[in-house]
């Protein structure tokens, strides 16, 4: 426990003893000073409870009815100008809180691995993040989600924070309870609509940027392949960005496989989905029709329709993966384009 200075309420016996002479309560200038020492109070550590233990025990060596009033100033004083210095401590932190999240997920390297250790990160670890996308969450509801991960973690083991939008979960590569933990706290938290991205474990500084940029952009691929999950993970897409590495190229395969359901009676979409669930469904067309709430006739159907007006088809092993590459392609690049 902090030792209270000596000097830290030096003038306040004269102060008690004035208004006790006097008869009249501490003035401005002495509530002022008051706050100052609370503020002084606080940058040192000093206890509020044994301040203001203190300041009652120099009341207690003068006997006069105007001591009581003069005390209660004086405390309150003492206790506004201790809170004040504590509110801008907290504030403060979270300041260097924000700028540290920042640094860290924008790859910003100066002194962070000293910085993460006073936030809780070892970087020299392997870590991985989760994002949570279309919700609202106000300080106090962040602020309990991360007290509960840390009552089970440890608080040098997860970050919580907020940037861009999103809800950003940081845990080490061991820990992969602690994203569960994550995703369950933001399934009973918040009502539906919300989605969560999660980045492959990744090690070091840059690891996180990596973990963060791959969660972040799951949740992008999602939206394009129109998923309905409500968790998506990275190392289930890899694929895609293989897809979309040589942009040129898918977009000839698109057009030259998918160009002819423009000319279909009721849109290309409809043919697209039905391929979309023929491929989620293994190739079983009742199944696919349930998927769509249509009857299975109407799958035969359409997918005779793809296959005159296309030339190829998903029963063919080597004309499915051509179409469902396409398909995928189609969906990524928002074809058709205008």
């Amino acid at each position: 426990m902090t030792t209270m200075p000596a000097d830290l309420l030096g003038g306040h016996l004269d102060a008690l003893g004035a208004a006790v002479a006097t008869g009249r309560l501490p003035d401005r200038a002495a509530l002022d000073g008051y706050r100052a020492a609370g503020t002084r109070a606080a940058e040192l550590g000093v206890p509020l409870r044994a301040l203001v233990d203190a300041a009652l025990a120099a009341g207690e060596k003068l006997d006069s009815a105007v001591v009581v009033p003069a005390l209660r100033r004086a405390v309150s004083a003492l206790m506004e100008g201790y809170e004040q210095a504590q509110l801008s401590a907290i504030r403060g932190e979270e300041e260097a809180r924000r700028e540290f999240v920042d640094d860290l997920l924008l790859g910003r390297a100066e002194r962070l691995a000293e910085r993460a250790e006073h936030f809780g990160l070892r970087l020299a670890e392997s870590y991985a993040v989760a994002v949570a996308r279309g919700l609202s969450p106000d300080s106090g509801e962040l602020g309990r989600i991360e007290r509960d991960l840390v009552a089970r973690f440890g608080s040098h083991n997860v970050l919580v924070a907020v940037r861009d939008g999103l809800l950003v979960c940081v845990a080490p590569a061991t820990l992969p309870a602690a994203l569960g933990e994550f995703t369950h706290h933001v399934r009973t938290r918040f009502p539906p609509g919300w989605r969560i991205g999660t980045g492959r474990p990744q090690r070091g500084p840059g690891g996180v940027v990596a973990s963060y940029r791959e969660a972040a952009g799951a949740l992008d691929l999602a939206d394009r392949l129109g998923l309905r999950l409500d968790v998506v993970k990275a190392a289930d897409l890899l694929v895609f960005p293989v897809l979309l590495r040589d942009r040129a190229a898918m977009e000839d395969l698109v057009t030259s496989v998918l160009s002819p359901l423009t000319r279909a009676r009721g849109g290309h979409e409809p043919l697209l989905e039905t391929l979309e669930a023929i491929f989620a469904s293994h190739g079983n067309q009742t199944a696919a029709a349930r998927r769509l709430g249509i009857s299975p006739r109407a799958v035969t159907y359409r997918l005779e329709r793809i296959r005159r007006l296309t030339g190829f088809s998903p029963d063919d092993p080597t004309q499915r993966f051509t179409l469902e590459t396409a398909v995928l392609g189609a969906r990524l690049l928002e074809w058709p384009w205008s």
